[in-house]
């Protein structure tokens, strides 16, 4: 990032004057596709994509290099059993059933990957049928269980990762992930976790997307307030009575991605995805200063949730904002008091290669991935977030004592360094 890409990016937080970025502007008409690497630079996608929030496809151009195009891929274009078998064959994987319901999701189960693949052959000899149905291997964390190096090389474009970030500095968990099954196999209608941004790279085969612009699935809810399992449904489309928005809907978005190309999925875009083909894909979720105030909104909706499906207990129930959080964070993933470490870990990282900018030790490039301006925005981003957070009622009632830093005292550091930064 430069000093001219991060003023663009600060005058068009101050135009949002509390507004939701991903709830800013009309939505496009189409999907753009970006077609050749070296004409394309991170400030066109994060002026023309990133900060508008809206999706586009890369060529397969853009992962021409990665190993597992070379390796996880047969000459003929499919998957190389062979090979996954023979360096991941025991690895437990998730697996979920795409013929079963589950609320709106599939139950899962995890099994050796080498069990998948003997599901998978017997699916396509089948004729792409089986009496144990559908199986889709999702949300594999292969990048946790096994060394990465050589399968991707992580775009410029989605290196500014918070959330990798954070996890990777725990040493816990991630959010990379691998997604593997046969044609057939689908994602029901669903907003990525935390409001993030996600990317997808087809590793092989074809998926089809369908994305849904931030308040289009305000339409698509019935008259319980429920979302649909699954858009395609000529069921859904048919109950007007128990959708009495949908004439408001507008068609999706469609995408068709062909194998190595990349799909970017904005903050807040709902969306359903289906394989047109025996498909791998590798896909991160990701948040970072352009979609932090959509993660915190989206925080705050959960714990309004919870707190209104057990308000009838508010006054008998010892403790009742704590158990909210709890159960928040069962349902969610995260409370607030996880986002407030969240937030703080991301700031002290950036507190410390500020000094380095102070001291001139930091170039373009280096430590921080993109530079000293972006580590400025991140400053800026991550001091208007906690800013709302530290005076949010139900965050004042979390017991912040476990942390060394207060959250007072860390948005203080933070508005000093942005004082002291003005210059730069």
């Amino acid at each position: 990032m430069d000093r001219e890409t991060r003023a663009f990016a600060e005058s068009h937080f101050r135009r949002l004057q509390g507004r939701l970025p991903s709830n800013v502007g009309p939505s496009p008409g189409r999907v753009d596709f970006i077609e050749k690497p070296d004409s394309f630079s991170y400030t066109d996608f994060f002026k023309g994509y990133l900060l508008p929030n809206v999706p586009c496809v890369f060529s397969s151009a853009f992962t021409e290099g990665w190993g597992s195009r070379k390796h996880w891929v047969t000459a003929s274009g499919k998957p190389n059993f062979d090979y996954l078998l023979q360096n991941y064959g025991d690895a437990v994987v998730p697996v979920a059933n795409c013929g079963v319901r589950e609320f709106n999701s599939n139950p899962k189960e995890h099994v050796p990957l080498r069990d998948y693949i003997t599901y998978w052959k017997e699916f396509i000899q089948g004729e792409y049928s089986s009496p144990r149905g559908c199986l889709y291997l999702k949300d594999w964390h292969v990048c946790r269980d096994f060394s990465a190096k050589g399968l991707f090389t992580l775009p410029v474009y989605f290196s500014s990762d918070w959330l990798n970030e954070y996890w990777d500095a725990l040493d816990v968990d991630d959010y990379r992930f691998i997604y593997m099954g046969p044609t057939g196999t689908w994602s029901p209608f669903h907003a990525d976790i935390f409001r993030s941004f996600s990317w997808s790279v087809n590793i092989c085969g074809r998926k089809k997307w369908l994305l849904f612009p931030p308040g289009q699935e305000e339409a698509l809810r019935d008259c319980h307030g429920g979302l649909p399992y699954d858009v395609t449904a000529p069921e859904f489309w048919d109950s007007h009575q128990q959708h009495p928005m949908l004439e408001h809907c507008s068609p999706p978005l469609e995408v068709i991605q062909e194998a190595g190309e990349m799909v970017f999925v904005p903050s807040g875009w709902h969306h359903q995805v289906h394989n047109l083909e025996d498909t791998i894909s590798i896909n991160h979720n990701w948040v970072n200063g352009c979609n932090l105030a959509n993660m915190w909104h989206f925080l705050q909706r959960e714990l309004s949730a919870v707190q209104q499906e057990v308000s009838e207990w508010r006054d008998t129930m010892p403790d009742w904002h704590n158990h909210c959080q709890v159960i928040m964070r069962s349902c969610s993933g995260i409370n607030f008091e996880e986002f407030y470490c969240f937030l703080k870990v991301i700031a002290e990282r950036r507190l410390l290669l500020a000094k380095k900018i102070d001291s001139s030790e930091l170039k373009c490039g280096e430590d921080s991935g993109l530079g000293s301006q972006q580590v400025i925005f991140d400053i800026g981003r991550i001091a208007e977030v906690l800013a709302s957070v530290v005076v949010n009622p139900d965050f004042q009632r979390v017991d912040t004592s476990i942390f060394s830093l207060q959250p007072e005292d860390l948005l203080q550091q933070l508005k000093d360094v942005l004082a002291a930064m003005e210059s730069v």
